[in-house]
C-alpha cells in the first residue's frame, strides 16, 4: 500500500527494528497501556480494534487480559505488521492484524465495542485526525468506547520544552501542534463522541501523555 503522506512510526524504515525498545525506554509504555486497557474495560465476547497498532504490544496485552474477546490490530506499515504477526504467533495469541489507513477503515459500520489507540494521532495531519475520528465513530457500536493515549497538553513549561525537543522535533509541528495544544478532546467531541474527557496525564521523557476517553452516543430509544 502506497501513500505519499505515509511515514514509518520512527520516521525512517531503517529504524523500524528499534520501535519496541525505543517506545519502552521513552514513554512509560507499560504504565499508560495498562491504563488504556483499564478504561477500555474489554469484556468477554466483545470486539476491539487497536488502531495504529504498531508491533501489536497493546493488542496482545488486551487479548491476554480478556481471552474471550476478539482483538484486531490495524496499521498502514507492512514492515511493522510483520513484527506484530510474529509476536502474536510466538505468543500463540489469536489476534489478527490488518493493513490499511485510518482514514478508510476496512470494517463494516458498528462492528466494534471498543477502539483504542496509543501514540498514533500525533502522526496524522489535522485533516486526517478529523477523518479518522469520524471513521472510528462509524465502526463503533452505539454506546461503544474510545480510549486514546497520545501526546497532549504539557503539564508545565518544562514538559513543553521536552515535547518540542523530542516528539515535535522528530515528527514535526504540523502533525503534533494540535496534540500539544490540548486539542484531542475537542477533536473527538466535534466528530460526534459524547462524554469526552481526559482521565490521566503522565509525565514522560517525550512530554505529557494524555489518556482521552469518549463514547459513541447510544441509539435513540
Amino acid at each position: 500500500m502506497a501513500d505519499a503522506s505515509f511515514k514509518p512510526a520512527l520516521r525512517f524504515d531503517a529504524l523500524t527494528g528499534l520501535f519496541d525498545p525505543v517506545v519502552a525506554a521513552t514513554t512509560r509504555e507499560g504504565t499508560f497501556k495498562r491504563q488504556v486497557l483499564h478504561h477500555a474495560a474489554l469484556d468477554h465476547g466483545e470486539q476491539a480494534l487497536d488502531l495504529g497498532c504498531g508491533t501489536g504490544t497493546l493488542a496482545l496485552m488486551a487479548q491476554a487480559r480478556e481471552p474471550g474477546a476478539t482483538v484486531v490490530g490495524l496499521d498502514a506499515d507492512p514492515a511493522i505488521l510483520e513484527r506484530a504477526r510474529a509476536k502474536a504467533a510466538a505468543a500463540n495469541a489469536p489476534v489478527s492484524f490488518d493493513e490499511a489507513f485510518s482514514t478508510q477503515l476496512p470494517y463494516e459500520t458498528e462492528r466494534f465495542d471498543v477502539v483504542f489507540s496509543t501514540l498514533f494521532f500525533h502522526h496524522l495531519t489535522d485533516a486526517d485526525k478529523r477523518t479518522t475520528a469520524t471513521e472510528i465513530l462509524r465502526v463503533l457500536r452505539p454506546g461503544g468506547r474510545l480510549v486514546v493515549a497520545d501526546l497532549g497538553r504539557p503539564h508545565d513549561p518544562f514538559m513543553r520544552l521536552v515535547a518540542a525537543a523530542t516528539v515535535q522535533l522528530l515528527d514535526g509541528r504540523e502533525t503534533t501542534s494540535l496534540n500539544v495544544g490540548g486539542g484531542l478532546p475537542v477533536l473527538f467531541s466535534g466528530a460526534g463522541f459524547g462524554n469526552v474527557n481526559v482521565t490521566d496525564r503522565l509525565r514522560t521523557p517525550v512530554g505529557t501523555i494524555e489518556i482521552v476517553v469518549g463514547r459513541r452516543p447510544a441509539a435513540a430509544a
